[in-house]
């Protein structure tokens, strides 16, 4: 059996995860960090563009060492990468980075904000950049965060000097921060933001260089660094049992779906920082030096620091609620403070850990996952003391409105708990992310709540706050009401509670193809998210298509349960892109969402509702050969797409593939990046290549850079490089090279008009050098650069024939671009022109 080289870190990975899910449990070492954090008030705040961009070294050291409130602003939420462990992209790809992001915070304690920037593809240039994002709505968001944020330091993690050399995005991360840390202090500036903010000028601006900043090892040492300042990040922390880059290496390891999942180092390593902005420490490896960061910092703050100080110097290991009385005449004097920005997140961060040294456990739960707005629903609440210490519950709110003021004691290890019923009123908003509420644009997402921009995620719809008497004084903990539930193979589970719609609609076929006029029966699935659900389903389509019937009435029993109703759609007669929409009414109520439910270990359950629609296409389109297989890479809907085409498709386990096994079909594909990702395939190769060189015809679509196996000679029949080379311009110039090549002629012919309405981008990873062998098919740039050439290469080899594709057809085909379609066809069809070409129908 051959074992993953990083199974072991991955499965502590999955751990942590399932636990962050979970009530947080802390260690008398856990709540002594935490102290030494509370005596600590300064901020740090990180910048780049994506999730992943972040280095998880510098942010635990700042965070663990420094003992700084850090935070990553990560411009996007990733939505135009790809997805190395499933199906969601776009939108609900955004969505699973963002929770990825805030797994990787909660293991190296630094806090998460976005832009209303989206990640719109791969950009070349900054100005490309900003063009798409609007500058102004980034950089006011920006200014906000750091006005919120108050740090005294922000790190850049890119060069806002390297124009053209990395991600447009990258660049243009670093030089709106550059801009950001001057405007923020100015009252002028964004004055809208000042109703509920105050101005903030932080003290200096870093940029977090290495020698791959300045080319090489070598002219790295010989650079002058008289600028830069250097902190070690490979700390060992005995209280923690962890070195600083063991944690971040966990951090980073949270991006599994762009494959993150990488090995710890341990040991001294150096990290450095490039003032660009403000004055320069004496000490060059005190990045705070000359900030007050002590208790002394705010109003009142001296009484409170020494008390703090001396719970710190003073900490009692054996039983850590000695000091709760200490905390709480902290807590008290902190209340008095005018510093509003320090009182409240330092009232936080003392709270948690009075909960901490008391065992005090604090928890509102619901027996469902969601409800709905009118719904009355249950939340069973929890309040158990564990300590010795003597505490009441002095009162139970739901959302702020007092539900029990009654004053209850919380004796030692005695669980008081209350069944408090609640009615969620009409008009509570659904949960979704809040970015994804309104339609956006190509480059920025629509917040119409100025107090959500920035936030990582849509805030919880309802919240439990427990007075905690200690003494005469009354400390208030609010928790998020939770899903709680117990499965037999993984244990006690949590979900987020959610407030849903009673129905959401949808249809399965996100892209359906009609070849020919022949009409198509189309399924739409009704799902109930309460009991006894009833009323009528619409749906909604252009003039020119026709429906048998435009409503059906439907009824559904059961909370959970589906029910589908179909319908006949007739196309027009000639080529037409449209959309259908279905919709639902329940007592004169229009619901038009479709709701996503997005599930993995290492994150939190994601309830998305999106705009529910269906791309319908009528496209004149022809294929030849019938019998597919599919050896899925990194996660992609093309086999879908191929199914509307009316291909049978098979996925193939790489595992299975021996000597002949592939004779059955008349193509075989191999989805994006599957040489990069499955392991399987270096000892395959061999057997695909002879599929090949037998008749068949191979086509593989894009992978990165020389990230395979060492046992592989190389992925194609003959030399092919592949290089970095991309068309991010989605609307860029193409020419056809071969024009009397068959895949430009048949079934169907192929002009440049059918490279129009392409989405994101032209292609990634073009070979930039290849065999003679190799017959390029078309060329494309983007403006101001050179033809590139790579982006379809076709071989014979022996009877058949290899395909290598840098086309983005992952993203094409879902989309419903018909000139992909008609492309794909050909590809598929190649060297079979002697049977007869067929009218593509859905099987």
């Amino acid at each position: 059996m051959r074992h993953n080289p990083i199974l072991l870190i991955l499965v502590l990975i999955l751990q942590l995860s399932l636990q962050a899910q979970a009530p947080r449990t802390y260690s008398p070492s856990d709540i002594y960090h935490a102290i030494q954090k509370l005596n600590f008030l300064g901020s740090a705040l990180y910048v780049a563009a994506h999730p992943d961009d972040e280095n998880t070294r510098l942010i635990s050291h700042l965070s663990n060492e420094a003992k700084a409130r850090t935070a990553y602003l990560s411009l996007t939420r990733g939505d135009g990468g790809q997805n190395m462990i499933g199906p969601e992209l776009r939108e609900l790809l955004g969505v699973l980075r963002t929770q990825e992001l805030l797994a990787a915070r909660r293991v190296d304690g630094g806090e998460q904000f976005f832009s209303r920037a989206n990640d719109f593809g791969y950009s070349k240039t900054p100005k490309e950049t900003l063009a798409f994002w609007d500058k102004e709505t980034v950089l006011s968001d920006m200014v906000r965060i750091i006005r919120q944020f108050k740090p005294d330091i922000i790190v850049n993690r890119f060069d806002h000097r390297s124009i053209g050399t990395t991600h447009g995005h990258h660049t243009a991360s670093a030089m709106l921060a550059l801009e950001a840390f001057d405007l923020a202090g100015k009252n002028e500036v964004y004055p809208q933001q000042l109703a509920s903010l105050e101005v903030w000028q932080p003290r200096r601006l870093f940029f977090n260089t290495s020698w791959w900043f300045y080319g090489s090892r070598e002219k790295f040492e010989e650079a002058d660094k008289s600028n830069l300042l250097s902190v070690d990040t490979g700390t060992y922390y005995p209280m923690l049992g962890k070195s600083n880059n063991e944690i971040a290496a966990l951090a980073s390891s949270q991006h599994l779906c762009q494959g993150f999942g990488r090995l710890s180092s341990r040991g001294s390593q150096q990290e450095y920082l490039e003032l660009l902005k403000g004055d320069l420490p004496a000490d060059k490896s005190n990045l705070f030096e000359g900030i007050d960061t002590s208790w002394t910092r705010i109003d009142g703050g001296a009484a409170i620091g020494e008390i703090l100080e001396g719970v710190e110097n003073n900490f009692n290991f054996k039983d850590p609620s000695v000091h709760l009385p200490e905390l709480v005449r902290a807590y008290s004097l902190l209340q008095d403070s005018r510093d509003k920005h320090w009182k409240r997140l330092k009232s936080a961060e003392i709270k948690d850990i009075i909960t901490a040294i008391t065992g005090l456990f604090l928890e509102g739960t619901a027996a469902s996952a969601y409800a709905n707005p009118g719904e009355e629903v249950v939340f069973n609440v929890t309040a158990l003391n564990r300590s010795k210490a003597n505490l009441s519950l002095a009162g139970i709110a739901v959302n702020g409105k007092w539900v029990a003021q009654e004053t209850v004691s919380l004796p030692n290890n005695i669980a008081v708990t209350r069944e408090i019923p609640v009615t969620l009123p009409e008009d509570t908003s659904y949960t979704s992310p809040y970015w994804l509420t309104e339609e956006g644009s190509l480059g920025s997402y629509t917040v119409t709540d100025a107090s959500f921009i920035g936030k990582p995620e849509t805030p919880r719809a309802f919240h439990i706050t427990y007075n905690i008497k200690v003494g005469e004084t009354i400390v208030p903990i609010t928790k998020a009401v939770v899903h709680k539930y117990a499965r037999p193979d993984k244990g006690e589970l949590y979900e987020p509670f959610e407030v849903v719609p009673q129905a959401t609609v949808g249809i399965q076929d996100k892209v359906i193809i009609f070849s020919n006029g022949n009409a198509k029966q189309i399924p739409v699935t009704v799902k109930a998210h309460a009991d006894k659900v009833s009323g009528t389903l619409h749906l909604k389509i252009g003039p020119e298509w026709g429906l048998d019937k435009t409503s059906q009435p439907f009824a559904i029993a059961k909370k959970g349960d589906e029910q589908t109703l179909f319908f006949n759609l007739m196309p027009p007669s000639s080529e037409s892109e449209v959309y259908l929409r279905p919709q639902l009414e329940i007592n004169g109520n229009i619901i038009d969402k479709e709701m996503v439910r997005i599930a993995y270990d290492h994150v939190p359950t994601q309830t998305v509702l999106l705009p529910s629609k269906s791309k319908v296409v009528r496209l004149d389109i022809k294929t030849a050969g019938k019998h597919i297989g599919y050896i899925m890479g990194a996660g992609d809907k093309v086999p879908l797409s191929l199914e509307q085409m009316g291909y049978h498709v098979t996925l193939v386990d790489p595992g299975n593939i021996a000597a002949g096994t592939l004779n059955e079909y008349d193509a075989v594909i191999l989805g994006i990046r599957a040489y990069n990702v499955v392991q399987e395939l270096q000892f395959k190769q061999r057997f695909i290549l002879d599929y090949a060189k037998s008749g068949g015809t191979v086509i593989v679509q894009y992978n990165t850079a020389n990230r395979w196996g060492d046992q592989f000679e190389g992925i194609a029949p003959y030399p092919l490089n592949i290089s970095r080379d991309r068309v991010t311009d989605e609307a860029s110039e193409v020419a056809i090279l071969a024009q009397e090549h068959p895949i430009i002629h048949w079934p169907n012919p192929i002009l440049t008009t059918d490279f129009n309405g392409w989405v994101q981008e032209r292609g990634l990873y073009f070979p930039n050098e290849w065999a003679d062998q190799f017959t390029p098919i078309l060329q494309m740039r983007d403006e101001g650069e050179d033809w590139k050439k790579g982006s379809l290469l076709v071989a014979p080899y022996g009877k058949g024939h290899y395909i290598y594709t840098g086309l983005s057809f992952f993203r094409e085909l879902p989309a419903g671009v018909p000139g992909a379609y008609k492309l794909f066809a050909n590809m598929i069809s190649l060297g079979k022109k002697t049977e007869e070409p067929t009218k593509a129908t859905k099987r």
